[in-house]
């Protein structure tokens, strides 16, 4: 049988790399776990609006900012985009820009962001809400797209459905 040796050296250094792309594969795995477990521990802790500017007549951008308890590893938010419900109603959808979280500390943001009223919802709405001067009834939907890593290599999805706005005031 002729070419065997060589076809057999091909296979144990194939092994040998199918073996450390394996262990690199756990290792990975184990790190992205051992940081990731924390990750469901990270909390918004206050929301408050620095600055509202309307752009026209259906949106507004503004300077949001968030109280943020991080016990897990430094990562960036690169985008969070959201709806926001009254009563089931859709009000308006938001879209901000990236901020980048520090690890293991609690600490407040600004994050600026743009507001857009939602079809079939008009700036009457939204002022017979603010008249009423109570959060209760409004909810949101936020999906947020994180950067695990300085270089964004590891990406990973949030979605948050029905949080509760009025959470946020002190009573």
């Amino acid at each position: 049988m002729q070419g065997s040796p060589e076809i057999f050296h091909y296979l144990c250094i194939s092994m040998k790399l199918l073996k450390r792309i394996f262990i690199l594969c756990a290792v990975v795995i184990g790190l992205t776990a051992c940081g990731a477990s924390k990750i469901k521990d990270i909390s918004l802790t206050s929301v408050g609006v620095s600055y509202v500017v309307p752009t026209s007549s259906r949106s507004m951008d503004a300077k949001l900012i968030l109280g943020i308890d991080n016990p897990a590893m430094a990562f960036t938010v690169q985008e969070v985009a959201g709806t926001i419900r009254y009563q089931d109603k859709e009000l308006a959808h938001f879209v901000t820009g990236p901020v980048s979280l520090e690890a293991k500390c609690e600490k407040q943001y600004e994050l600026p962001c743009t507001v857009s009223l939602a079809e079939g919802a008009s700036l009457l709405d939204i002022l017979v809400i603010a008249s009423k001067r109570s959060l209760e009834g409004l909810k949101a939907d936020v999906d947020v797209q994180a950067a695990l890593k300085k270089n964004g290599a590891l990406r990973a999805p949030f979605k948050f459905k029905d949080i509760d706005i009025s959470q946020f005031t002190s009573k």
